[in-house]
């Protein structure tokens, strides 16, 4: 049991230069810890709500004024003094407090800060790195390092739209350990920097995440240069070095249709478009293949894909546990994308991996597109089991300190990385 003395919150930037929160808490024990959380552009419409001051002339409308003096007011009101059994008691008192199903009065970023600096400030009390107070709270007593899937070509919100579909991912299927897997990407990268530059003139400039982004005609072209450039760095596609899709389709799901290009096509003929993709390139897992309101094609996709590639939900899921069992009802996936912020606090999302695991599903533990310097997302996918960690390209502070707080945690523990997808 731990009890809060104080809580307090400051606006801070994110990747992209625009608000977002840092929360610190202080237990009574003297025991202190803070958190920063990220934003997301590529948002499903059933996220917890983002509270932004919506004043024009600062930061564009997206300032975090209000979510900050929810924290220093209200909130820090509320629990201090409080002695709280776990954090799911905590996080109880925080929902209860907002009293709203999205989090919408207080913002979810206020809540969200709140809750991961307790649990720093709690693994700080117990004596414990952040991962294994993590591993504790779920339960989790067999630690690995989650297998990473890192962005190399990046179109969609995240790159202006140039191709409709949002990432291609590396997976380096093929390493042993989390060092080898960064060094295998690195290689991929770099050969296809160079491909982009020779063949599209395209100078060496990143999207949010730290994906390349040249202008390919379609997304067939993006994925055969992929592959391209894992041939050119000396390995071998689909044994060595595999792909993962971030379709996001939701984004070009309009009147209906999806508009990969000049002419829309209907949900049927996306299921066979994303399929044939799987049978044409080495992919192992397609995140948002259909768009997040289309329930009733899910399946379809599902049965076309399912034992050649993980079906992927994030827009569809949003972290949210009463999605994950509806679309377990309707067998419409067999992966979670799990992003703590789309539902708000970590006990929720905690629940909502633990259904997930518990129907045999893979999880995908992620950040967001607008992430800070903080690494708390690397320990609570240690902690928590994710199967695989989607944090972005191999290039910028804030997707770096996630890898780097990998590799910290690889070599202190000496913890093996996950095998899925399992390759011999």
């Amino acid at each position: 049991m731990s009890r809060v003395s104080t809580v307090r919150a400051w606006e801070i930037l994110d990747s992209r230069g625009r608000p977002t929160l840092m929360a610190g808490c202080q237990l009574a024990s003297g025991r202190t810890g803070t958190a920063s959380i990220p934003s997301g552009a590529s948002s499903g419409k059933a996220e917890a709500h983002e509270l932004r001051d919506g004043d024009p002339q600062r930061y564009g409308g997206l300032g975090c004024r209000q979510a900050v003096a929810h924290v220093n007011g209200e909130i820090a009101q509320a629990l201090s003094n409080q002695l709280f059994a776990d954090q799911d008691a905590f996080d109880i008192t925080l929902r209860m407090l907002d009293g709203t199903p999205n989090k919408a009065r207080l913002g979810a970023n206020a809540i969200l800060a709140v809750s991961l600096a307790y649990s720093r400030a709690c693994a700080a009390e117990a004596g414990l790195p952040l991962y294994a107070y993590y591993a504790r709270e779920m339960g989790n007593d067999s630690l690995q390092i989650p297998r990473p899937t890192i962005n190399l070509f990046s179109g969609g919100l995240h790159a202006g739209g140039q191709v409709p579909i949002q990432d291609v991912l590396v997976v380096p299927a093929a390493a042993a350990n989390m060092d080898e897997a960064l060094s295998m990407t690195y290689a991929v990268y770099y050969a296809a920097a160079g491909i982009a530059e020779e063949r599209y003139r395209y100078r060496l400039l990143r999207a949010d995440e730290g994906g390349l982004a040249p202008a390919f005609a379609n997304a067939d072209e993006m994925l055969a240069v992929a592959v391209e450039a894992i041939k050119a760095a000396g390995y071998r596609p689909g044994e060595d070095v595999m792909l993962a899709v971030d379709v996001a389709a939701s984004h070009f799901y309009r009147d209906g249709g999806y508009w990969l290009s000049d002419t829309p096509i209907d949900s049927k003929a996306m299921v066979d478009v994303v399929a044939g993709w799987v049978e044409k390139y080495p992919i192992v897992s397609v995140e948002d293949g259909l768009a997040e309101e289309d329930w009733d094609h899910w399946p379809a996709l599902k049965a076309k894909i399912v034992g050649n590639a993980l079906v992927l939900g994030d827009d569809l899921l949003c972290t949210n546990p009463d999605r994950i069992e509806k679309a377990l009802a309707m067998d419409a996936a067999d992966a979670l994308l799990l992003k703590v912020n789309q539902i708000g606090t970590l006990s929720e999302a905690a629940d909502a991996c633990r259904i997930a695991k518990q129907a045999g599903w893979k999880v995908t533990v992620s950040a967001r597109s607008g992430e800070t310097e903080d690494d708390w997302l690397a320990d609570l996918a240690i902690g928590w089991g994710g199967h695989q960690i989607k944090v972005g390209a191999i290039t910028q502070s804030e997707r770096l300190s996630k890898y780097n707080r990998l590799l910290i945690v690889e070599a202190q523990a000496g913890l093996p990385m996950e095998s899925w997808p399992n390759v011999d």
